[in-house]
This record gives structure tokens, C-alpha cells and sequence, in this order.
């Protein structure tokens, strides 16, 4: 009898079965690991496989084929012509029925990656800037609807745009459904969360625990009278931690993580993440068990979406952050993105002292070359504050008091150093703690609003100067360079949330200011304006950046010694060859010898960035205040 050929329906279930076949193990044995004395395990354990394979099967068949073409072509995240954008959909476009018609925008400045700020639905303000969310099924009313959203997804895959989102893992809102049914006392709920009858238990576990927000939500614990529960609120009273020890909360996640992948999402952007196993006795950040979970969820998302991958938002010390991108047993096998965060503080913390000896030691002594199947996401600015991530022990390598050098940073940010060429404001002072952080936008932080306030002319061409080193930076360093909305029009601090109720109290509205398409209409039209300069800086970068095959993520970054304080130096490692890129972090003309060019690799004495030939003097090549150059 003829052979019977397979269905389509069977052969979609063979591809399935054959990707969990390849996860089964970095899945399997990290939940087992979790979760295997859990009473409810072996029931989880099935409703787990039966929800992977009914969201393998609503999956389009447009999505199954861009699966397809990312398990081909697994490094398309790591190449150089990647180039990320980051918005707030109401104030980059109003609406998400709008995000299609600003494509043209995005694709002509250089954008394959967008990233919509907080998109699912939040609770009524105040909301954490919408990390507050109470249905992680339905957008914000204020966006649109799921409808719409899956229409800005589809028309950014037909550009060939990746779309990031964010889906907060630490907590949900109070008015989340499993809240209301917590705090309803329904026992199934209660265990979603870190529910307790009296403050014996909270008491022990702030012994060890910090404040995050510690003007506004002091303390990790909150009592609530018509539940008679105190519950673990970490970040606000609003924002209730879920128990992740309880297995039913690993499955309802990553239903939620699938239905989202199911509607185009590309990046899902893990929020929280460090937050998310709590232990007696320690800070309850970064425990090994948060590694676990996130290689689990990286595994079923690889099983049924595999064309998606993570960014795990931690911002914490280069030693902590790393293994979000997979060390040791998770190497290759968690996140395929973080945030540089280091990178964004050495960056400032070098523009204001004119010095990159920190710079140059932390980039080199805690960041390895390259990464497995991962690597970074780099930026000067974000929605967030900056936090003066510089530890006592690293400042003191480089003959620095630790304590004295984040208050100078936050001191010259706010623009009440003498001499300080930027406009910023503080973010939650802590008096006790003497930590002070700081808001503002790129441009204002870069010196260029107080510069147009004065008038001068040599000024504005200084702080531009430091805007395009920066995103020269942070596109020649290894990863996705994110462009935060407005820097690429010098955007400057926005002061009329002081106007609004609801931001009047975070300082950092000072830096979410509505985009400017009229100064995006100058950029175009008027060349010699501060935002074509800007703009038109900043898209030459990402287009030379696209055409340097060294750029590859996977090619090895080396942090150069180049023996000048005012330089920080980098060579990006290829087969093929090397790229030396140079950094003048100074307002003063300054030289490399030739000879140090040459033995670090440079062969063509071309500058990929300005296109011309390397000049010598005497065998020196000199250097401009704030030059960012890309020697080959």
C-alpha cells in the first residue's frame, strides 16, 4: 500500500515535538529542581506540556515561518545592523493605531527594534509608569485595544522591526483578578502571593532586605485592614509580589508570555527579574532560584515560539548581572539580552571628570569579551533614573573614595557643581544613605540646554559633540544600541510635570518628554539646526555601524589601555580583522601614537565613522575634544 503522507496538522506537531524534544532538559531539570517536591507537581507538570501545545497550535502560520528563519539564522539579534528605539506609545505617537504611520520615521533614522514602554493594562494612576498591571490580556485603554496592537505588531514585522514589550514577573496590581480573589480569601489565590496573619515573618526578612523607592514606599510590607494580611509589596503598595515557589504561578506566566509571543511580540522584556525568589536572611535579590526560573521560561518559549527571546531587565552590579545573560550551568541558556548598565554610569561618570581610569577598569576587569547566545543591550538614557552603580572597591583601584565620587556625579548631573555644564534634578534622596540619584534627559545631562539657554555657540557645539561620542559608544561596544525617544532630536528636560498631580512627585518625568515631530520636520528640512545635527550624527553612526562586520556580538570586545586618561579605547575582535575604536571623554585636543594604533590593529589607517584618512603628526595622531573615532 503507498505510504500515507503526514497531514499539515501532523507535521506541525512533529516540528513541536521535536523542539521540546531539544528543550525537554533545560526545562525539565530546572523545574523539577524548583518544583519537584511540590504535592502539585505531576499535575502542573501535565497542564504545563498541554499549555505549550495549545499555544503551539494558535500560533500564526506568519510567526511558525519567522520561528523557522531565527532557528536558521539564531544570531539575528547579535549583527550589527540591529539598532533599537524605545517609546511611550502616547507621547511618541498618541495611539497604537498611530505606531504604522511613524514606521517611515524609525526605518529612515535606522530602527529594526522597537520597544513600546508599558503597553498591557495598569490600574488607575498612580501606576508605576505602568508597571502596575492588573490584566496582562488587554492593553491600555488609553493605547487601544489587543485589535490594535497586533495590527503595530504586524505592520512593524512587514518593515522587518522586531517588537520588544514589557511583562512585569515580580508583581501584579492589587486590582489584579488573583488579587481580588487573595484578598477575597480564596486559598487557591492567597498562595499567588506573599500573604501573612501578623508581622513576626516581615519583621525577620527586613532585617536584610533594602528600600526601593524609599521616599515614597518605605519598608518591603504592607497591611491591609479587610484581609487582616500583611503582604510583600516591594516596589509600591500597589505592586503585590507573587510567590514563585508555587508552581501555579510559573504556568500562569507562561501562558501569558506565549499569548503574548502569539500576537508578535519578538522581545519579551523581563521586569523585576532580580526580585523574584525570596530567601530569610538575604537582600532577596539575584537568588540563584530567579537563574532557574528565567532558564525555564527561555526553554518554553523555545519549544513553542522560538523566534522570540528575552532582555532581562536587572539593574544591579556587573557581577550580579551577568549570570542573567547565562553563566555556568545556564550558559547559553537564559536571557539573550540585559542592559548595560554599567556602560550608561561610566559613561557619565567619565564626561564629568574628563578621566576614564574607572571606566577602563570596570569595562575591562567585569565584563568578559563575549557572551553565548547573548549579549547586551547598551544606552546612555531610559525611561529610568541614573543610580551611581560605582562600588567603594572599584573606585578604589583607580585612587577614588567611592562615597565622594557618586555625590560629585549627582552634584554635577543636578548643575550645582561649579563648572558643570549639565541640567538635571535629583531622584529619591536618601539623607540617611547620602544616595542621591539623578533624572534628566541626554541633551540636558550633555550640556546642550544650558548651552542654547546662554547662547553659546561654542558650547552647543560641545555638548553636541558629547551626545554623538556617547551614541558612537554605545553602538561600537558589543549588542543593541537603544536610542531613547527624543535623543535623536536633543530633546531637553521637560519641566512641566511639575504641572501635572500625578508625575509632580517623580522627577523622572523630567525625562519623558512628548516627542517633538515639528523639531523632527527641522531635522529633515533645516541643516544647520541643533536637531538636524543631532539626527542626522546619529543615523550616519548606525548606518556605518550596520556595515561593520567586526560589530557582530559574537566577536570578542578588549578594553585598550591607551595610557591617556581622557581616552577610553576598545577593539572588537574578528577573524577577519579588528576595529580600534577611540573615545576623547575630554574638552581638550589630545594624541595617540601611530605606532599604538597599529600594534592594536589598525591596518587601513581609514575612520570607518568620518570616512577619511588617518592623519599623523610626527607620528602622533591627534585626537578633537569629544571625538569618537573607528579606526581599521
Amino acid at each position: 500500500m503507498p505510504e500515507t503522507k503526514p497531514t499539515s496538522i501532523d507535521f506541525s506537531d512533529r516540528i513541536f515535538d521535536l523542539r521540546r524534544e531539544r528543550s525537554h532538559d533545560d526545562l525539565w531539570s530546572m523545574l523539577d529542581r524548583l518544583y519537584g517536591t511540590h504535592p502539585d507537581y505531576a499535575k502542573f507538570s501535565k497542564a504545563l506540556d498541554r499549555a505549550m501545545r495549545v499555544a503551539w497550535r494558535d500560533r500564526p502560520e506568519d510567526l511558525r515561518l519567522l520561528d523557522l528563519k531565527r532557528d536558521l539564522e539564531p544570531d539575528w539579534f547579535q549583527r550589527p545592523d540591529m539598532a533599537g528605539y524605545v517609546f511611550y506609545i502616547d507621547r511618541f505617537c498618541g495611539t497604537l493605531a498611530r505606531v504604522p504611520e511613524k514606521l517611515d520615521y524609525l526605518a529612515d533614522l535606522g530602527i529594526n527594534y522597537v520597544h513600546f514602554m508599558p503597553c498591557l493594562k495598569p490600574r488607575p494612576a498612580p501606576n508605576d509608569g505602568g508597571y502596575s498591571v492588573m490584566d496582562y490580556g488587554k492593553i491600555n485603554p488609553a493605547y487601544g485595544t489587543m485589535d490594535d496592537f497586533e495590527a503595530a505588531t504586524t505592520a512593524c514585522r512587514e518593515r522587518g522591526i522586531s517588537v520588544c514589550v514589557d511583562m512585569v514577573l515580580n508583581h501584579t496590581a492589587k486590582e489584579h483578578a488573583w488579587a481580588k480573589k487573595a484578598r477575597r480569601g480564596d486559598p487557591k489565590y492567597v498562595d499567588y502571593y506573599l500573604m501573612f496573619d501578623d508581622d513576626t515573618l516581615p519583621k525577620q526578612y527586613e532585617r536584610t532586605l533594602v528600600e526601593i523607592f524609599p521616599n515614597d514606599a518605605p519598608g518591603n510590607f504592607t497591611w491591609y485592614d479587610d484581609c487582616q494580611k500583611w503582604v510583600w509589596t516591594t516596589f509600591n503598595e500597589h505592586q503585590w509580589d507573587l510567590n514563585w515557589a508555587n508552581p501555579q504561578v510559573f504556568l500562569e506566566m507562561a501562558k501569558i508570555m506565549l499569548n503574548l509571543a502569539n500576537r508578535g511580540v519578538d522581545v519579551l522584556r523581563f521586569d523585576a527579574v532580580a526580585f523574584m525568589w525570596k530567601r530569610m536572611g538575604t537582600r532577596c535579590q539575584s537568588e540563584p532560584e530567579c537563574h532557574m526560573l528565567l532558564q525555564a521560561l527561555r526553554a518554553v518559549c523555545r519549544i513553542v515560539a522560538p523566534a522570540v527571546i528575552h532582555l532581562e531587565e536587572a539593574i544591579v552590579s556587573p557581577a550580579e548581572m551577568l549570570p542573567y545573560l547565562g553563566r555556568g550551568e545556564h550558559d547559553g541558556k537564559e536571557g539573550n539580552l540585559a542592559y548595560h548598565n554599567s556602560l550608561m554610569v561610566q559613561f557619565w561618570s567619565a564626561l564629568a571628570s574628563s578621566d576614564t581610569q574607572l571606566m577602563t577598569y570596570v569595562m575591562g576587569a567585569h565584563f568578559p569579551p563575549n557572551l553565548t547566545n547573548a549579549t547586551y543591550a547598551t544606552y546612555l538614557r531610559c525611561h529610568d533614573d541614573i543610580g551611581w552603580a560605582v562600588t567603594d572597591e572599584d573606585a578604589a583601584v583607580v585612587g577614588l573614595n567611592g562615597h565622594l565620587h557618586r555625590s560629585f556625579l549627582s552634584d554635577f548631573y543636578e548643575g550645582t557643581f561649579p563648572g558643570s555644564f549639565s541640567k538635571g534634578e535629583l531622584f529619591q534622596y536618601n539623607p540617611e544613605t547620602g544616595d542621591k540619584r539623578i533624572s534628566g534627559t541626554c541633551a540636558s545631562l550633555a550640556g546642550l540646554e544650558k548651552a542654547l539657554d546662554a547662547k553659546d555657540a561654542i558650547a552647543t557645539d560641545r555638548a553636541i559633540d558629547r551626545i554623538l561620542m556617547g551614541h558612537a559608544l554605545i553602538a561600537s561596544s558589543g549588542g543593541i544600541p537603544l536610542i531613547y525617544m527624543g535623543d535623536e532630536l536633543a530633546l531637553t528636560n521637560d519641566y512641566g510635570y511639575h504641572d501635572v498631580p500625578a508625575h509632580a512627585h517623580d522627577s523622572r518625568w523630567l525625562h519623558r518628554p512628548m516627542m517633538d515631530w515639528a523639531g523632527a520636520e527641522i531635522a529633515r528640512s533645516d541643516p544647520d539646526s541643533v536637531q538636524a545635527r543631532v539626527w542626522t550624527g546619529i543615523r550616519g553612526i548606525l548606518a556605518r555601524r550596520a556595515g561593520v562586520r567586526e560589530f557582530h556580538a559574537a566577536y570578542p570586545t578588549e578594553i585598550l589601555q591607551t595610557g591617556n586618561a581622557a581616552l577610553f579605547a576598545l577593539a572588537r575582535r574578528a577573524p577577519f580583522g579588528s576595529v580600534v575604536c577611540v573615545y576623547n571623554f575630554s574638552d581638550c585636543w589630545t594624541a595617540l601614537p601611530q605606532s599604538w594604533l597599529v600594534q592594536h590593529g589598525m591596518t587601513r589607517h581609514v575612520d570607518i565613522l568620518s570616512g577619511g584618512a588617518v592623519a599623523s603628526d610626527g607620528g602622533a595622531v591627534p585626537i578633537a575634544p569629544y571625538a569618537r573615532a573607528w579606526f581599521r
